[in-house]
């Protein structure tokens, strides 16, 4: 008999995990230090950081790359080591995956290396453009970085890499992506269009330019003498998120195929939902109305009560609006309950990784789910009275747990949650 969920869709398993963060390569060293609240938060030693009023960021230092070192070839590799655990993990093949690729990368774009060795070899004083790019690959000198800094590229090698079927998807919507990424893979099952999917979020974007981008928006936190207490969720005190970097990866299958094939099954994806609003291209709407609704929506597309959430992994940038409105869009959902309900932000300890948040964060979940405990929120010591949530400060808390929300809410009003279970709803 088929494993349908509650509206008469195909059940997605999760049978395959793998992560790289600024705390652990592979998700199981990952959580250990998350769940130990260690900080992968740190001084930036990767490049000069004099004038810059953020220094600091959770980077990933020890990961070889290919030459030009730049945010695409970064990305690429924290993405073929997280999918490289979870296909694993999953027992599949490395180079004929069986499904498709959806996959979540950073915006790309010429970096200043780059645009400084086309200056000097064209002899211009001013901007260099993509025309410009164009113009020397027909050259033969800079076609590989014309190939290199094309959105789809990092796809298409991954894609190669694991033999992944059909075009793979590759996505950016914002803060939002890794999850987006998850959930189209879910879609893409229920619809039947194939039995297994490679979900991916990676971001590798850790560079003097998106600092002085973020800077610029006010957005980043300046507390640089204490890297490791920098980003402090849901405090009095927060003044800005951190920079993260790293990848994660969850191998997705229909769940009457992973059984059949013996699989493992790890969890499930029971919901998603996605809402957008356009309020502002950074701002969140201050009603928190489109979060209320990504999150009403995921519950729905689970088949489930509020009440059978067990504890949320909270976006938590550590910003002073956002954290705001998650917690006001929390509170809308879950009622006076939310004063009790678990609450807390890996982003503490690994920053905000960006494109890739959404699926770091979903594995993470997970493994609450599966170790019953839950990450603490570190740097929690001024608590903010407008926010009055259980956020499980500074130390881990065991519980059983076996639903989870997963929130993500990005730059544009891009909204994505996530409900992950033990079992089916």
């Amino acid at each position: 008999m088929a494993l349908r969920d509650k509206q008469g869709r195909p059940l997605v398993a999760v049978t395959g995990m793998g992560a790289v963060t600024s705390i652990g390569h592979g998700k199981d060293e990952t959580w250990a230090s998350l769940t130990a609240g260690r900080s992968g938060i740190k001084r930036i030693s990767r490049f000069p950081t004099e004038g810059l009023r953020t220094t600091m960021a959770g980077t990933v230092d020890d990961v070889e790359v290919e030459d030009p070192f730049s945010a695409p070839m970064l990305s690429e590799r924290f993405a073929v080591l997280a999918a490289e655990e979870a296909v694993s993990q999953a027992g599949l093949s490395h180079n004929d995956f069986p499904g498709a690729l959806f996959i979540a990368v950073p915006p790309v774009e010429m970096e200043w290396p780059q645009r400084e060795a086309l200056a000097d070899a064209s002899g211009q004083t001013g901007d260099i453009t993509y025309a410009d790019l164009l113009k020397a690959a027909e050259t033969g000198r800079f076609k590989a970085w014309h190939n290199l800094f094309i959105f789809g590229t990092v796809a298409d090698r991954v894609a190669d890499r694991f033999g992944t079927k059909g075009s793979p998807i590759s996505l950016s919507t914002a803060c939002s992506s890794g999850a987006t990424a998850i959930q189209l893979g879910v879609e893409a099952i229920r619809r039947g269009e194939t039995d297994a999917a490679l979900c991916i979020g990676t971001d590798g974007s850790v560079n003097p330019e998106s600092l002085i981008r973020f800077s610029l928006l006010s957005a980043l936190s300046t507390q640089n003498e204490n890297p490791e207490g920098a980003s402090k969720p849901f405090s009095k005190n927060r003044d800005g998120f951190v920079m993260g970097e790293g990848g994660a990866a969850l191998v997705l299958e229909n769940a009457d195929a992973a059984i059949a094939r013996g699989a493992k099954i790890l969890g499930y994806v029971l919901g998603a939902g996605e809402r957008g609003d356009g309020f502002h291209r950074t701002r969140s709407s201050p009603d928190g109305a489109p979060g209320i609704a990504a999150i009403r929506a995921a519950l729905d597309d689970a088949g489930l009560h509020p009440d059978r959430i067990d504890t949320i992994n909270a976006h938590g940038t550590s910003t002073p609006e956002n954290d705001k409105m998650e917690a006001m869009s929390c509170k809308a959902v879950f009622g006076e309950r939310m004063a009790t309900v678990p609450i807390s932000s890996n982003k503490s300890m690994i920053g905000h990784t960006l494109t890739a948040a959404g699926a770091v964060e979903a594995v993470m979940s997970l493994m609450t789910i599966l170790n019953g405990r839950i990450p603490p929120t570190i740097n929690y010591n001024v608590p903010d009275p407008a926010i009055p949530l259980d956020v499980v400060p500074n130390v881990a808390r065991d519980a059983n747990v076996t639903t989870v929300l997963s929130n993500s809410f990005g730059f544009g009003g891009q909204n994505t949650c996530l409900v992950l279970g033990a079992e089916p709803a």
